[in-house]
């Protein structure tokens, strides 16, 4: 199927250098209050994580933002996963944002780490009690027999914790993005899209550059 002749025209908004605050993470809260409260976004906290599998390729894929902070930005995964494998062996990944309804999108290079075990425990205690059991059940990333194992799996853990409190596995937690740089990409006419990139340096300052498109 040729796609050459998709064309979509962005209009909607610019991004100067004279209207961003000097910390990114001020802009990041910005726009994500502005995509959050935008009823054409969907889960505005979806975000692609891009890591370096122990392959040597790199993978992506697609999970929630459940908190961000002056630190970086906070997801819970499985640790035995892939995903949480290749970032226990190569902590580099890229996160990013994209809200086509709004033109806009934010690229986040940074270097992962686990969260306090304390602070995995307080997350996993809020979630509901299938999403607790689920962290539990899957092996994520391993090949399994078929959907009825998981199935079969789940309903034996729900007899086992009927009116039990479920403890947070210690292969299941967060991981902390600390950013090294961030993107904001707004889409411009003609394909002359505004790109602005804040740099961390040495002295943990931020340097921001205009990209070219």
């Amino acid at each position: 199927m040729d796609l050459s002749n998709y064309r979509k025209t962005y209009s909607q908004r610019e991004l100067l250098e004279k209207e961003v605050p000097e910390n990114p993470m001020q802009l990041f809260q910005t726009w994500f209050y502005e995509a959050d409260e935008n009823d054409r976004v969907d889960e505005a906290n979806a975000m692609s994580v891009s890591t370096i599998g122990l392959d040597g390729f790199p993978k992506t894929r697609v999970v929630l933002l459940k908190q961000y902070t002056y630190e970086g930005f906070v997801f819970y995964t499985n640790y035995d996963s892939e995903k949480g494998k290749a970032i226990s062996a190569h902590p580099q990944v890229c996160l990013s944002f994209f809200w086509p309804s709004m033109e806009r999108q934010i690229i986040i290079k940074g270097t992962a780490e686990k969260i306090a075990t304390n602070l995995s425990d307080g997350y996993f205690e809020s979630r509901p009690l299938g999403s607790q059991l689920g962290a539990i059940v899957s092996p994520q990333s391993e090949v399994i027999p078929s959907r009825e194992y998981l199935e079969e799996a789940l309903h034996h853990l729900e007899n086992e914790y009927q009116g039990k409190e479920v403890p947070r596995p210690e292969h299941w937690g967060g991981f902390l993005v600390r950013p090294q740089s961030i993107e904001f990409w707004q889409g411009r006419p003609n394909r002359l899209h505004d790109r602005l990139r804040y740099t961390l340096t040495e002295e943990y300052d931020w340097k921001m550059e205009r990209l070219a498109p």
